[in-house]
């Protein structure tokens, strides 16, 4: 049925938030969890028509009774490490500190980071997130060294392969530091010339303003958007956020910014918070937290119970109007033992973490639009007519049985056919392993 070249997808409840010119459908009590009841008519891979459920009384074409099951657009994951990606059997973390982390992955790089190493365990990566519904990732890439050079190549080579199936996107990934010094137009100049995004890691130190500065320079020298680490602590004096934002209105920069992380903020006192996100509305940035990962590596003290999530203000930001988005970030590396690539896994367990329910609202829009805009994919991760049916499929008919089960059974339409969602077999890396 999903392979006719003109069909009709029926009772589908649909979050509002994520149909373009939603907003117009209601006027009056909006639906429950902001899930309408629609009709959607598929031609030619295109979204062709989005109806009220039930306004034609027989269809001309084939239709499919989705029996009011939920329906998402393809998903976006914006914030990833393709190229730690799937090493955890070769390279464990043996007492899950971030600082454990940092080591256990400098030396598995030295050692055993090839182009063909990492070839194969981003694609292992990006097999699993098209077979979940991915539609767009963004990955950081170890910049500092030859590593850049090599992954960047390789990272080059992947988004030509997978060009028809995942928009993909790679940011520079080294402290900034490395921006003072004379590699620092090297990166720059290598992430010019691939299509890529200027990043690192803001952490505190004497030279975090000069830091800033040079990168925001040698981003607008490029034309190229930009992408922070910031603040990934429980250090309330840790201000990378707030100095980011200063740094990107006293430059004027033009560009895209994102800050990952900002964990910090949470811990911070009301009024500095209140400045901070001012600063971020007025500067155009937008905040992309990791529940996650944050969730396994902040408070962490071996024998100890953790007292904190790790997460961003995220109802403040986005109550300001800060854009927010969620995302997986690390996946079975020493950063964060766990994952599969699975944007619904990152809403499920954001819901539960930061509690993005009572209501739902919008918050959907998380891992699907708010990233898309932010990455400069105006459409992808949304709905709508003259869209292509890139959608996901699931048997479930509210948020509640959404997030109660894995949703393994969820179809996966792209150009408005059903894609084979079997999930590569670990077995394909153990080689890399041993």
């Amino acid at each position: 049925m999903f392979d006719a070249p003109r069909y009709w997808l029926r009772n589908a409840h649909v979050p509002l938030s994520l149909i373009v010119g939603g907003s117009n459908w209601v006027t009056g009590k909006r639906p429950a969890d902001n899930l309408l009841l629609v009709d959607i008519e598929i031609e030619a891979g295109m979204i062709a028509a989005i109806t009220a459920a039930g306004a034609f009384s027989s269809y001309s074409v084939p239709s499919i009774d989705l029996n009011q099951g939920i329906v998402w657009p393809c998903l976006v994951d914006m914030h990833t490490h393709l190229d730690k990606g799937h090493m955890w059997e070769r390279a464990p973390n043996p007492n899950g500190l971030f600082e454990t982390a940092l080591k256990v992955v400098k030396r598995d790089a030295s050692k055993r980071w090839t182009a063909e190493d990492v070839y194969r365990r981003i694609e292992f990566g990006l097999k699993c997130s098209y077979a979940h519904g991915t539609k767009a990732i963004r990955t950081h890439i170890d910049s500092a060294g030859k590593l850049g050079p090599m992954s960047f190549e390789v990272f080059d080579e992947l988004r030509s392969v997978w060009a028809d199936r995942i928009d993909l996107q790679a940011v520079a990934l080294v402290t900034l530091d490395n921006y003072l010094k004379r590699n620092g137009k090297k990166i720059a100049n290598l992430v010019a010339e691939k299509g890529g995004v200027l990043g690192g890691v803001a952490f505190m130190n004497p030279d975090i303003e000069p830091q800033i500065d040079r990168t925001f320079e040698l981003a607008k020298e490029r034309e190229l958007d930009l992408d922070f680490h910031v603040d990934e602590n429980d250090d309330p004096d840790s201000q990378c956020l707030k100095l980011v934002a200063e740094a990107a209105i006293k430059h004027k920069f033009k560009g895209r910014i994102t800050c990952g992380h900002c964990c910090s903020l949470a811990v911070q006192p009301e009024a500095a918070v209140k400045t901070t996100i001012k600063l971020l509305k007025k500067a155009g940035i937008g905040v992309v937290s990791l529940p996650m990962c944050n969730l396994y590596l902040q408070g962490r003290t071996p024998k100890q119970t953790p007292s904190w999530r790790g997460v961003t203000l995220l109802h403040e930001l986005k109550a300001a109007g800060v854009p927010v988005a969620i995302a997986s970030d690390n996946c079975r590396d020493p950063f964060f033992g766990f994952g599969d690539h699975d944007g619904l896994e990152v809403f499920n367990q954001s819901a539960r973490i930061a509690h993005l329910d009572r209501p739902y609202g919008d918050w959907v829009n998380a891992i699907t639009s708010t990233p898309a805009d932010l990455m400069g994919l105006p459409g992808v991760g949304r709905i709508g007519v003259g869209l292509p049916a890139d959608l996901v499929l699931f048997k479930a008919r509210h948020f509640s049985e959404l997030l109660s089960r894995s949703q393994h059974d969820r179809i996966v339409l792209r150009d408005g056919v059903a894609i084979d969602t079997t999930l590569p077999d670990y077995a394909e890396l153990d080689d890399l392993l041993s």
